[in-house]
């Protein structure tokens, strides 16, 4: 005889992002070496860097899936102002890059506050949803102290200035609320109120309206600064057709696709591997929020069942606007690819959420492992001839 035990994780999932992580070894080599060659003499220096990037990200989500996701209730609040005091610190001392405060730097090695930032609040959200419980739909003392939180981390971000990251993390933490009950009438009184303030945020720059506007003409193509990333992006895909030219065939990440190893490491994917190998990609990210969500719907408890929802979110989201974004259906973003795009804080912070989405799969009924039951002996009395079981 059989009885069931919660002890397994969903083997779909980490299949998916352990294939999309070592695929990207492939795909960053590829779309970095002759960049690297120019800059560093060496075409396997960034690959090199990526791949030790990468298996850190496997072994923090193999520490974060054997960790009781339960326990993580205790720590986010103090994690989410530490990553308040993080984003405060990046504004301060944090390295310039195009523009942009968004790096701290010890040595050689880069940290990007936000990513950290973006994944502590989802979960000191979800915390406090499954605390509140139904006082979340008290405006003054449910929803207002839970947006508190998210203008700060919001806010902080976007004044790096980081729009694309920063409306990301608002859009998802509504999200979040919207799943954990909170009142439709209250989130739309702040969508309303907040959306003409990103408005007039966004087109306060000169470089975000360039983007915009060059994205609504669709006149990117005729030469203009602004969207020629995107368009060289779309000829890549073009180049490659249904099969691709072939791995490290490209001929866009050398002469006309300006850090294709980055945020548009998927139009390389679609130059070298085609119409097939970018489904292969995005179904493995459809195999994600699939899983993801059922896990959700399995989930024991309410803190689980939204954890999972927010990771799952934020995972499939991200890479769903970068494929948008590298075929010109949305405005440049900037956002990274998951687990695919070169960068080290997305890929561990992303893969430390993956494993807590992992440790969640394996405390539900999802995936029941059979084991051995051990019947007690029946013992017959003189009294009976019926055995009883002790």
């Amino acid at each position: 005889m059989f009885s069931s035990e919660r002890n397994h994780i969903d083997i779909s999932i980490l299949i998916a992002v352990l294939t999309l992580m070592l695929l990207s070894l492939g795909v960053v080599y590829s779309a970095s070496s002759s960049y690297a060659f120019l800059k560093y003499g060496e075409s396997e220096k960034m690959l090199i860097t990526h791949a030790i990037k990468v298996f850190l990200g496997i072994g923090c989500m193999f520490i974060a899936m054997r960790m009781d996701y339960h326990k993580l209730q205790r720590f986010t609040k103090l994690a989410v102002v530490a990553a308040v005091g993080l984003l405060f610190v990046t504004l301060v001392l944090g390295g310039e890059a195009k523009g942009a405060t968004r790096w701290l730097r010890f040595g050689s090695i880069g940290f990007q506050p936000s990513e950290f930032a973006k994944y502590v609040l989802l979960f000191h959200l979800c915390t406090l949803i499954a605390v509140k419980g139904e006082l979340i739909q008290d405006f003054k003392r449910g929803f207002i102290p839970v947006m508190v939180w998210i203008g700060c981390v919001t806010l902080l971000v976007m004044l790096q200035p980081n729009f694309s990251m920063g409306s990301m993390i608002f859009l998802l933490s509504l999200v979040l609320l919207f799943v954990g009950r909170a009142k439709l009438s209250h989130l739309s009184l702040t969508f309303a109120v907040l959306v003409p303030v990103f408005f007039v945020y966004m087109m306060s720059a000169e470089y975000r309206r360039a983007r915009i506007m060059a994205f609504l003409s669709g006149n990117g193509g005729s030469g203009t600064k602004a969207n020629y990333q995107v368009w060289q992006g779309i000829l890549g895909f073009g180049n490659g057709g249904i099969f691709g030219v072939g791995p490290g065939e490209s001929r866009q990440r050398d002469f006309f696709l300006p850090e294709s190893y980055g945020d548009f490491v998927f139009s390389i994917v679609g130059e070298e591997y085609g119409f097939i190998g970018t489904i292969f990609f995005l179904t493995l990210f459809a195999v994600i929020m699939y899983r993801g969500f059922k896990i959700a719907k399995f989930a024991g408890d309410v803190f689980g069942r939204n954890l999972a929802i927010a990771i799952t979110c934020a995972i499939t989201l991200y890479a769903l606007i970068n494929a948008g974004v590298t075929l010109g259906i949305l405005p440049t973003t900037g956002l990274p690819m998951p687990f695919v795009s070169y960068g080290g804080s997305s890929m561990v912070f992303s893969a430390c959420a993956i494993g807590v989405l992992l440790n969640i799969s394996s405390q539900t009924d999802l995936h029941p492992r059979a084991r051995e039951l051990t019947i007690d002996p029946v013992i017959v009395t003189n009294e009976t001839s019926i055995g009883k079981v002790y």
